[in-house]
C-alpha cells in the first residue's frame, strides 16, 4: 500500500527527470542552431534526438551499471554496453536521415551542417549521456558507502553485546567462587562461637554489596577495590590466624584512578586458596601502585613443589575480563616455581567510574 510520503516523493522524482530532459531539450536546440538554422527546424531536430537519448541514457544507468557495473560483472557490462552503443549510433544515423528528408525535403545542401555530421550528433547525445551515467555512478557508491558504514556500525553494535554478555556470563561464575570461599570462613567461626564472627559479618557484609552493586558497573575507584581487598584479607586473616603472614603495600597517586570491579581480589583469592603452608606459615606479599598513566600490581604466594596456583576458575576468567576490557592495554605475567607463584599485572587504566 502506497503512503503519501511515497507518491509526494516518485511525484518528486518524475518532475525533476522532467526538468532534467527539458534543459536537455534547450541544450541540444541551441547547440544544434549555433549556425543561425532556422529555430522551427532546429527544435524538431532537438525533440527527435530526446528519445534516442532519454532511452540511451536509462538503459546504461538503471540497467548496465547497477544490475552489471556495481556487481563487478565486468565482461557482461562491456558487451551490453557494446550492443547500446550500436543501436544508439544506428537511431543517430536514422536522425541524419529524419533531417535530410524530414527538415530539408531531400535537399542536402539545404541540411542544417550541425544535423548531418554524426560525430557532431554523437558528441551532444554521449556527453548527455556520460554526465548523467557518471552522477548515478556517484550516487551508487555514495549508497553503497553509507551501507557499508552501516553495515560496519551494526558489525561494531553486536560485538559489543557479545562482550557485554560474555563479560556478565563471567562475573556470574566469579560471584559464586568468591562467595563460597567467604561462607566457608564464616561457617568455621560459627561453628566456633567466635567472637570476631560479628566483625567477620559485616566485613562480609561489605563485600555483598561491592560484590551485589558495585560490581555491575563497568568500572569503579580503585579505591573502592582496594578498600574491599582490605576487608577479604581481614576476613582470610581470621580464618587463618597465626598461620597467615601477609605483607599488603600500596601506592596511589590519584583518587580518580579507576580499575574494573572485580578485577585484582580474584589473583587474591587464588593466593589463599592455592598456597601452601610451609613451616606453619602462608606466605603473600601484595605490592599495588598505582598513576594516571599505569596501575602495577603483583602477588607472590608461597607454593609448594608439585601445586598449581593456576587451578580455578578466578584466574582463568581474569585473563578473559583483560582481554576484553585492557586488550593490547594489559601485560600480565604468571611464574610458578617450586617456592612461590607470583603473578604481575599491568594497566593503562581506561573508563571511568
Amino acid at each position: 500500500m502506497f503512503t503519501k510520503q511515497f507518491i509526494l516523493k516518485k511525484i518528486g522524482q518524475i518532475l525533476l527527470h522532467l526538468l532534467f530532459w527539458v534543459a536537455v531539450l534547450f541544450f541540444y536546440t541551441y547547440f544544434f542552431g549555433i549556425n543561425g538554422s532556422k529555430f522551427d527546424d532546429t527544435l524538431q531536430f532537438s525533440l527527435f534526438l530526446m528519445p534516442i537519448t532519454i532511452a540511451t541514457t536509462y538503459v546504461i544507468t538503471y540497467k548496465l551499471i547497477p544490475d552489471y557495473l556495481i556487481t563487478k560483472q565486468y565482461w557482461r557490462f562491456v558487451l551490453y554496453s557494446f550492443y547500446t552503443l550500436i543501436i544508439s549510433v544506428y537511431l543517430l544515423m536514422v536522425s541524419i536521415f529524419f533531417s535530410l528528408i524530414y527538415l530539408s525535403n531531400f535537399e542536402y545542401d539545404d541540411m542544417n551542417p550541425a544535423t548531418k555530421n554524426l560525430i557532431f550528433i554523437s558528441t551532444a547525445v554521449y556527453l548527455v549521456v556520460i554526465i548523467v551515467s557518471g552522477f548515478k555512478l556517484l550516487k551508487l557508491n555514495l549508497k553503497q558507502a553509507s551501507n557499508t558504514r552501516l553495515l560496519e556500525t551494526k558489525i561494531l553494535d553486536a560485538q559489543l553485546k557479545l562482550k557485554e554478555q560474555e563479560l556478565n556470563y563471567l562475573k556470574m561464575q566469579i560471584h559464586p567462587h568468591f562467595l563460597f570461599n567467604t561462607l566457608n570462613t564464616m561457617y568455621g567461626f560459627a561453628l566456633k562461637k567466635a567472637d570476631q564472627t560479628p566483625d567477620m559479618i559485616l566485613k562480609l557484609s561489605n563485600l555483598l554489596d561491592y560484590l551485589l552493586y558495585q560490581a555491575e558497573k563497568p568500572f569503579v575507584l580503585l579505591s573502592e577495590e582496594i578498600a574491599h581487598i582490605k576487608d577479604y584479607i581481614a576476613l582470610e586473616k581470621m580464618r587463618f590466624n597465626d598461620t597467615l603472614k601477609v605483607n599488603i603495600n600500596i601506592s596511589t597517586a590519584s583518587e580518580s584512578i579507576t580499575i574494573a570491579p572485580m578485577l585484582l581480589i580474584p589473583f587474591i583469592e587464588n593466593s589463599f586458596k592455592h598456597g601452601a603452608i610451609i613451616n606453619g606459615i602462608l606466605k603473600i606479599d601484595i605490592q599495588l601502585s598505582a598513576t594516571l598513566e599505569e596501575i602495577h600490581f603483583s602477588i607472590k604466594n608461597s607454593n609448594a613443589e608439585g601445586t598449581s596456583s593456576k587451578s580455578g576458575i578466578g584466574l582463568e576468567n581474569i585473563k578473559k575480563r583483560l582481554e576484553l576490557l585492557y586488550s593490547e592495554k594489559h601485560e600480565l605475567f604468571i611464574n610458578n616455581t617450586p617456592n612461590t607463584f607470583d603473578v604481575e599485572l599491568r594497566l593503562k587504566p581506561v573508563g571511568h567510574a
